[in-house]
């Protein structure tokens, strides 16, 4: 069967009750075209539980045995809004415990899943140093450590991020190796201050790239 929920609303203007004389009212029903305030509608043991939490909401909706829609009506839309519930108190308590309890849930699953994440990470940035050191040998430990963690930095969109990157595809690599001895090893970055073009400025320290990655190179 179908219910059908009081409906309960909140008043413009000042009104009282038609039955008590209790007033002004802040939520009341209307009846035969009256107020009545929600004591004498049987309603005034039920506790308001404003909209906005949607989980919240539908327990406390679920767990009430009685339970009123509350509304306002806005002047410049001309039309009731819902403003939230009136429920049993016992029932949103228990809504509430729930909602707790499933947000705790859902912390301790995201603590879990970051550490998953950082374990990935790791995994990809070991995996890139490695490769870094195969395809140059002759790079020092701390440096091939040093291009891996900063080519595979996560949100970064760097090479060691890429799907080329996370296959350690040679040129994927190769190329994070080079950019790393671009800015570290050579004079691009004044190059770039003192206004000079990218291109031009990449032509510019090209030998002294390549200088560098034959002494990484195996042989």
């Amino acid at each position: 069967m179908d219910l059908v929920a009081p409906v309960v609303v909140e008043p413009l203007k000042r009104r009282r009750c038609s039955e008590c004389l209790q007033g002004p009212l802040e939520r009341m029903i209307v009846e035969f075209n009256a107020p009545v305030c929600l004591d004498c509608a049987d309603l005034g043991h039920l506790v308001f539980l404003r909209r906005g939490n949607t989980a919240l909401t539908r327990r406390a909706r679920e767990g009430s045995t009685l339970w009123a829609v509350v509304v306002r009506h806005n002047r410049r839309r001309t039309r009731y809004e819902r403003q939230g519930l009136l429920v049993e108190e016992d029932a949103l308590a228990r809504a509430e415990a729930a909602c707790l309890a499933d947000a705790e849930a859902r912390s301790r699953r995201r603590v879990r899943d970051a550490a998953r994440r950082a374990e990935r990470d790791a995994e990809v940035t070991a995996a890139l140093e490695a490769e870094i050191l195969r395809l140059f040998p002759r790079c020092p430990g701390v440096r091939a450590a040093e291009i891996a963690a900063h080519a595979s930095s996560k949100g970064s969109g760097r090479v060691g991020r890429t799907a080329a990157g996370r296959a350690l595809d040679r040129g994927a690599v190769t190329a994070a190796v080079r950019a790393a001895v671009r800015h570290v090893d050579t004079e691009y970055d004044t190059l770039l201050m003192r206004g000079v073009p990218r291109h031009q400025a990449r032509t510019s320290v090209a030998s002294a790239i390549e200088a560098v990655l034959r002494t990484w190179r195996p042989g």
